[in-house]
């Protein structure tokens, strides 16, 4: 189960995670508000849970409840980034 990055990195990228992560499966692109972790690509080893200092990195299945959408958002990513980002934005206006 890949590990995703929840709401806490919008507009606090901090990219410690980026660092260590041993598979490189975390990116972004301008304009993203937010990091994004491929599930295809992360190997579950968890460096980057412990590398961030937003709290923001989360097992996908341990997601808090208020965040469960962020899985879906850095799947989609991979696949549409726009869909992602307008799901961003809407998981925000929810909040």
């Amino acid at each position: 189960m890949a590990y995703v990055i929840a709401e806490p990195c919008i507009d606090h990228m901090d990219r410690a995670c980026v660092e260590v992560c041993p598979v490189d499966c975390i990116t972004s692109d301008a304009p993203d508000r937010k990091l994004y972790i491929d599930p295809d690509a992360c190997i579950d080893c968890g460096s980057c849970e412990a590398a961030c200092p937003n709290t923001a990195i989360f097992v996908a299945g341990r997601l808090p409840p208020a965040w469960a959408g962020y899985a879906w958002v850095d799947a989609a990513w991979y696949a549409d980034a726009d869909a992602a980002r307008e799901e961003i934005e809407r998981l925000l206006g929810a909040a």
